[in-house]
């Protein structure tokens, strides 16, 4: 996850997806391979519950988002099945990351600048986990922590609510672009 720039305003999509912070479009360790392949047959279940087709992007984009540790955008997803034997047009990749959101399979997140991430939402809230989002180079950085989980649980039986979902991102500079303590 380097140091590129975030895309500005007025660049074609092909230089955008270039400048976008990357996650990493590989199986992270902390991922469980069942829990991943449990998440593609539950999405392609309900997808087909739902009247849709069992096509080759559908399965490509569900197989792709199995097997990530966080969030992708739709132009990453794009790249990394372009790059892979599966390659899958844009308006395939929208229309199903559409689908997948709309049966509260995936979870979109904004990060800023204009960028939309995807996410496969496990039941139960298995790898639940929030975001940080560096500013200067659009790397996005997965947590977890649970006295911040407790906090929200917290918060939410003291003003009488109950939460649904949630989802933080938090904004700054990552170590690589911190500008150091003068």
């Amino acid at each position: 996850m380097g140091s590129q720039r975030l895309a500005s305003g007025g660049r074609d999509d092909e230089t955008v997806a270039a400048s976008i912070g990357r996650v990493p479009t590989t199986p992270h360790r902390d991922v469980e391979e069942a829990g991943s392949h449990a998440w593609a047959e539950r999405a392609a279940g309900r997808l087909a519950d739902a009247g849709y087709r069992r096509g080759g992007a559908r399965q490509a984009v569900i197989d792709l988002l199995a097997s990530q540790p966080c969030a992708l955008s739709a132009l990453e997803i794009e790249e990394a099945l372009r790059s892979s034997a599966r390659q899958v047009a844009r308006a395939s990749v929208y229309r199903v990351l559409d689908e997948l959101e709309q049966l509260k399979l995936v979870a979109r997140i904004e990060v800023g600048q204009g960028i939309t991430r995807y996410e496969a939402l496990h039941p139960h809230g298995a790898h639940h986990h929030h975001h940080l989002v560096c500013d200067e180079c659009g790397e996005v950085i997965p947590f977890e922590d649970e006295e911040l989980e407790r906090t929200i649980d917290r918060v939410a039986r003291r003003v009488t609510f109950d939460v649904a979902e949630h989802d933080i991102v938090l904004h700054g500079s990552c170590g690589d672009c911190r500008t150091p303590a003068a």
